[in-house]
């Protein structure tokens, strides 16, 4: 039977194939990117039209479609009931950034792959999710419980969208997000962020700029700073706009803030730059000195700020954006870390290197949170994954954020295979050229409809 149901959900995929990518592509057209609140969109137009065609897209595939007062929505299968199961994605993207080959929100085919922002985070994983539940509609599967797919609206800026949902509607018996990597991710790593706020003056630096998003490690930052000379480098452009005033542009290789490894902030190579320049001098070069800090390792070891568990990864810390603000630097911290250490010890160990040259303002810390293998819902998935591939995985840990982590009872699941070669056009998640596998997501678009079937068999 096991294999009957297989087969059978491989016609089913090859049959809406066509429509599957055409369905995603809809949804990379709509930049969804966090704007100005809105009369009616909370979280500005964008992400309300995105969330508004992903409803649209459900109620085509012949499912009802909730939309939660703009803040997030669901496609439904079955009744009312306020026991259901879930699955929850979302909708809305990080900024563009710069560098990309070809327009972020015209999705485009290569090789196997799609590329755009949002194919793989979330929004090509939001499509196979209302497809999966297609699937179990057509072949009429009983179901024990209602089934909601979720579709959130600010995941990448807050998540106030789940938040909401919490606070007005029922949380689900279990629910997966297809926002993370398989096999399967049982915890999540703490989040910490903050902001770096100087409390000196600005003297030689006219402006800093760098970066798109807390959790996006930027590829590219400038600087305006009155000097005599200074030189070009292989990392840093500097050009005389007038006597005595340079433009820095500095080159990084972006990604996201949770997995640091193969990164370069453009950020730190700028601050670096200015140091080993001795373009700045006194009060003001002390102050990069220790935001510098930040930058030297991702781990944390140069603030003093180092943990590890053994449960997770060791903690990662970066900065995201970097800015002058009413004549004050104000840089970004996101970190992730592990049990043994909070937001609280990681921003004291900041204000101790800051000294009196800066503050460090809180602004967010979630705990980790850890789901025990023993969990038949955490079984079920991760044997549906194993049965589809093949493999004999075992779930693991990430530093990465998810909603799994705000339900009661909910894991990250999929879709990316981290490890896996790719081809050199294919960015990653957050990254310039975002692209996913076609192939890989609807092997996990199997694996989903498998896990939802197995699911609905267990007593909750």
């Amino acid at each position: 039977m096991a294999k009957e149901l297989l087969r059978d959900i491989d016609l089913f995929i090859e049959e809406n194939r066509e429509a599957i990518f055409r369905d995603i592509a809809r949804l990379v057209a709509i930049d969804s990117v966090e704007g100005e609140p809105e009369e009616g969109a909370p979280f500005g137009a964008g992400p309300k039209k995105a969330l508004e065609k992903g409803l649209e897209i459900a109620r085509e595939l012949g499912l009802k479609a909730v939309n939660c007062e703009n803040k997030i929505g669901y496609a439904q299968l079955g009744g009312d009931d306020d026991r259901y199961l879930a699955t929850i994605t979302h909708l809305d993207v990080v900024p563009v950034g710069e560098g990309w080959k070809e327009d972020p929100f015209t999705m485009r085919d290569r090789e196997g792959y799609i590329i755009g922002r949002g194919v793989l985070d979330d929004k090509g994983p939001s499509v196979v999710c209302l497809y999966a539940l297609k699937y179990l509609l057509e072949r009429g599967v009983e179901l024990k419980y209602p089934i909601r797919a979720l579709l959130g609206a600010n995941e990448e800026t807050g998540m106030k969208d789940v938040e909401h949902y919490l606070a007005n509607y029922p949380a689900p018996l279990f629910c997966f997000s297809p926002d993370a990597d398989f096999p399967l991710c049982n915890g999540e790593k703490g989040i910490f962020h903050g902001r770096i706020v100087s409390r000196i003056g600005l003297d030689r630096i006219v402006d800093l700029k760098g970066g798109v998003a807390y959790n996006a490690i930027p590829d590219k930052a400038e600087a305006l700073v009155r000097a005599e000379k200074l030189p070009n480098t292989d990392s840093v452009e500097a050009s005389e706009l007038e006597p005595g005033l340079w433009h820095l542009l500095a080159h990084g290789v972006g990604g996201h803030a949770a997995h640091p490894q193969g990164t370069v902030n453009a950020i730190g190579r700028l601050l670096e730059y200015l140091l080993d320049n001795e373009a700045v001098q006194g009060q003001e070069k002390a102050l990069l000195e220790r935001i510098a800090l930040l930058h030297r390792a991702s781990d944390g070891s140069a603030l003093g700020v180092q943990a590890d568990d053994g449960l997770f990864e060791p903690l990662t810390i970066v900065g995201g954006i970097i800015s002058v603000e009413d004549g004050h630097i104000v840089q970004t911290v996101d970190s992730r870390y592990p049990t043994n250490t909070s937001g609280k010890k990681i921003a004291a160990g900041i204000r101790e290197k800051l000294g009196d040259l800066a503050e460090i303002v809180e602004e967010r810390d979630t705990e980790p949170f850890y789901m025990s293998l023993d969990n038949p819902a955490v079984q079920v998935c991760i044997n549906s994954y194993n049965a589809v591939t093949g493999e004999n995985a075992r779930p693991f840990t990430i530093g990465g954020g998810t909603y799994a982590r705000d339900f009661p009872n909910a894991v990250s699941f999929g879709p990316e295979h981290q490890g896996r070669p790719r081809p050199d056009f294919v960015g990653p998640i957050h990254g310039v050229d975002e692209a996913a596998s076609k192939d890989e997501l609807l092997e996990a678009m199997k694996i989903y409809i498998l896990a939802l079937i197995e699911l609905e068999k267990l007593e909750f």
